[in-house]
């Protein structure tokens, strides 16, 4: 009787944490949901907003005006990155998360309530262009904090499987608003999405934000009380670090840019070089998603049983030998069944990546500078070749050399199978589950270990 007594209560608290853990999961991720949709809204809605904010003239130069303020917000990620880190690193996690996510529901709002060239002249773009800062340092500091407290916050055992829906609610953010335009696509007309139609998913990216900073404000902080806090979040103490900063640097090049490359500027690729109708194209692409983000907790749960470093190995390796094959049969084919399984094939290689994206990174820091150490990691990278792809793949196809941009993506990833070799196993030498001797493990002098 007593056994079962004592039991009883032990039972009652491992689900009670466990519960706790689920719901700390999707309160940090339905953030990272909101962010991702606001961003990739204006991407979706600029072909009916670009009008509103330019000067009349050809549909080409409107976009192009559109595309360089999108580029503007993505080269903002890093300032994001380092601001957010360092929050994050020096006054907690759940502060962080909840500025971020008020930061995007202001610039979304913005964005909805924005004055037109018509009405205001000049001073709309400028408008758009200070609302489209806004968002991308609030969506580069989200992935270094939000990765951060899912990977602290996750069971031990089970931190690749938790980690992993991070990336489903990025990757899930894309197909909302993608929904959201196809939905506004078949009740409105071309006409009334121009006129004021193309303000709607923005109105609703704010209200969404809303709800996740409801559920944000309930989450624990994990960030370690009490220690010396002085160092936190500073440059400083990050340059202790650097070998692993630039290792996870190096490998992130190469995810952010074959990520791209499959998702983003496929779509592109499959219209302009395949010849694939518009329609096939996007319906094609929008099945890949779904199964793109539903497979992310499986590659996160392999992580856990294999490790992450074999994880890293297969998407380096696997995706140096397929991308080149792979590009150039798309190229070549109308088949969208046959479209589908290729690119399908593509991002299950990179899934080895992607579903342990921000766990991998996060296991290389202290916690003194994980936040900042992710964050800015991946916000540079993610910056200069996950931002660039589309623009570095149609320059090549421009100057008549499309199958170079192939070899382009292919030596990122044989860089980022360099990086995963160097890498340290995160089980034996990580800061979250190892023994915490990362810089020891890259080459660094014992004392630099533990500092």
């Amino acid at each position: 009787m007593s056994d079962s007594i004592g039991i009883a209560p032990s039972a009652e608290d491992d689900a009670a944490d466990r519960r706790r853990r689920i719901m700390a999961i999707v309160g940090s991720s339905s953030g990272n949901l909101v962010e991702w949709y606001d961003f990739y809204c204006y991407a979706f809605f600029a072909l009916y907003f670009a009008p509103a904010f330019f000067p009349k003239g050809d549909t080409t130069s409107q976009l192009l005006q559109t595309a360089g303020i999108f580029a503007v917000g993505f080269f903002m990620r890093p300032i994001g990155g380092w601001i957010f880190g360092r929050i994050a690193d020096r006054l907690g996690r759940r502060t962080s998360m909840v500025i971020s996510v008020l930061m995007m529901c202001a610039g979304s709002l913005a964005i909805g309530i924005l004055p037109t060239y018509e009405t205001v002249g000049t001073a709309a773009p400028v408008l758009l262009l200070l609302a489209r800062m806004v968002q991308g340092v609030s969506v580069g500091g989200e992935y270094g904090t939000s990765a951060t407290y899912m990977s602290e916050v996750a069971v031990k055992g089970k931190r690749g499987f938790y980690a992993s829906f991070q990336y489903v609610t990025l990757i899930g953010g894309q197909l909302l608003a993608s929904l959201v335009l196809v939905t506004l696509q078949a009740v409105m007309t071309a006409d009334q999405l121009r006129a004021y139609g193309w303000r709607i998913p923005f109105f609703i990216g704010a209200l969404a934000a809303v709800v996740a900073l409801y559920l944000r404000r309930s989450l624990a902080e994990t960030m370690e009380k009490g220690g010396d806090r002085e160092e936190a979040g500073t440059f400083r103490e990050l340059s202790k670090h650097w070998r692993a900063f630039c290792v996870v640097l190096a490998y992130t090049a190469g995810g952010s840019l074959s990520f791209y490359t499959f998702t983003t500027y496929m779509q592109k690729y499959l219209v302009n070089t395949a010849q694939m109708e518009k329609t096939t194209a996007s319906q094609t692409m929008t099945l890949v998603l779904l199964v793109y983000m539903a497979i992310q907790p499986i590659f996160g749960a392999l992580s856990d049983r294999i490790g992450r470093k074999v994880n890293m190995l297969l998407y380096s390796g696997l995706g140096t030998l397929m991308v080149v094959p792979l590009m150039t049969a798309l190229g070549t084919n109308k088949d969208p069944y046959v479209a589908f399984g290729l690119i399908t094939l593509g991002l299950v290689v990179i899934s080895f990546y992607t579903g342990i994206s921000g766990i991998v990174k996060a296991e290389l820091f202290p916690t003194k500078v994980r936040a900042l150490g992710v964050g800015l990691s991946y916000a540079l990278a993610n910056a200069t070749f996950g931002g660039t792809a589309e623009y570095v793949a149609l320059w090549f196809k421009d100057a008549g050399s499309e199958s170079t941009f192939f070899w382009y993506v292919t030596g990122l990833l044989a860089v980022a199978f360099v990086a995963s070799v160097i890498m340290p196993n995160p089980k034996r030498h990580g800061y979250l589950d190892g023994d915490g001797t990362v810089e020891e493990a890259l080459g660094a002098k014992p004392k630099l270990a533990h500092a």
